[in-house]
């Protein structure tokens, strides 16, 4: 077996060896920094599927930031994640000028005196206040050392309508932020079953108004040029080469999906290399592509389907009796189900992103190999109740 390491990383928010199809958002991104505060794309929503590269576009985004001197706060939108933000905010404050060779520094309006020595005064009371502080320390640290001014950023990743409460209060932190011309910059993540339900209640909709403006990033596929060169290029650096078929068999497998990118790289490479070679032939991207696909379902479209409803996926299991698309008027006749009836589901799984519409009357499955996985486990998944 050679002794050579596999690059690609097949573990859902690892970064791959090299991130393609993304060149745009990233630009826009990079552009939003330097524009300075009020542009549009500082407060952005990343939403898309399982799998599609959500959580690796957070992470390209916080390695920007970095890169350009600015604060980077990461958090996952599990209960508490303002007060764990404050806390880290405000350790900041103090590390940040502990570190420093500058003393006696002062933040105007807190009262609050900060020393490279000691620091004294309370926890801010909100994000906005901690924000602030932060933004006042660093624009003086800034000043003096007469670096060009930075910011924060703050990403948020698996945003859920079930933190609700807490995620308003955010909202109205970072809007008055937003309001005060401060250099701060926003992105959060989350799948579309659990983002849209935050946008989307009339009731609650004044009160999601800030999140509702925010730049949309809407993640999908990926062109095949971009697959094929993240395919071949982690491959050519790690010494390894592909055969043409090979290469060819890989990127239609992959379809355009960016997890299934790392998925069958990483298992068609590891078949070469257990076998002493440095090419990897068409045997070893058939046998690499079926387990990538049995992966899969295990990694995505298993978890995917448990955030539907029985009816959801019951609509599924039909649709994947067919072998391509489905017609609605067929899919109603074989559920013994109105039309209307339909429809309905038909809008709750493109806002899932579950499905998609090839063109008008059809709808197909938006995840690579998920037909397959519910033929084969569509037993075990069940049916609901019409």
């Amino acid at each position: 077996m050679l002794d050579v390491q596999n690059p690609f990383r097949a573990s859902l928010g690892a970064n791959p060896p090299l991130l393609v199809g993304r060149n745009k958002d990233i630009e826009d991104f990079e552009w939003a920094l330097h524009n300075g505060p009020g542009t549009h794309e500082r407060i952005s929503v990343v939403v898309g599927p399982r799998g599609v590269g959500k959580t690796v576009l957070l992470n390209r985004f916080e390695d920007i930031a970095r890169r350009e001197g600015w604060h980077v706060f990461a958090e996952t939108a599990t209960p508490g994640f303002t007060h764990r933000l404050i806390q880290r905010i405000d350790e900041s404050c103090s590390q940040g000028l502990q570190h420093t060779h500058i003393s006696g520094i002062s933040v105007a309006g807190w009262g609050i005196h900060f020393d490279k020595n000691n620091e004294t005064g309370n926890i801010s009371p909100s994000l906005r206040d901690s924000a602030s502080r932060l933004l006042d320390i660093k624009a003086q640290l800034d000043t003096s050392s007469k670096q060009t001014p930075t910011g924060l950023l703050v990403t948020i990743d698996e945003l859920h309508y079930a933190q609700y409460e807490e995620i308003t209060q955010f909202a109205a932190d970072i809007q008055h932020l937003v309001r005060e011309n401060r250099d701060i910059a926003v992105v959060l993540a989350g799948i579309p079953n659990a983002i849209l339900p935050l946008l989307s209640d009339d009731e609650k909709k004044s009160q999601m108004t800030f999140i509702r403006r925010a730049n949309r990033i809407n993640l999908g596929q990926i062109s095949d040029s971009d697959v094929r060169q993240g395919l071949l290029v982690p491959v050519q650096d790690s010494g390894l080469e592909w055969l043409p078929e090979a290469l060819d068999r890989a990127t239609e497998a992959c379809d355009g999906y960016p997890f299934m990118i790392q998925l069958v790289g990483q298992w068609t490479f590891h078949q070469a290399v257990r076998e002493d070679r440095r090419i990897i032939n068409v045997e070893d991207a058939k046998d690499g592509i079926e387990k990538a696909r049995r992966k899969l379902g295990q990694l995505v479209h298993e978890p995917a389907l448990h955030d539907l409803s029985d009816v959801d996926r019951t609509v599924l299991v039909a649709m994947s009796l067919d072998d391509g698309p489905t017609t609605t008027s067929q899919l109603a006749e074989r559920m013994k189900v109105s039309p209307a009836y339909i429809q309905r589901y038909r809008r709750r799984l493109l806002d899932a992103d579950m499905i998609t519409i090839p063109r008008r009357g059809l709808i197909d499955f938006a995840l690579p190999y998920m037909r397959e996985y519910l033929r084969e486990h569509g037993a075990t998944i069940g049916f609901g109740t019409l």
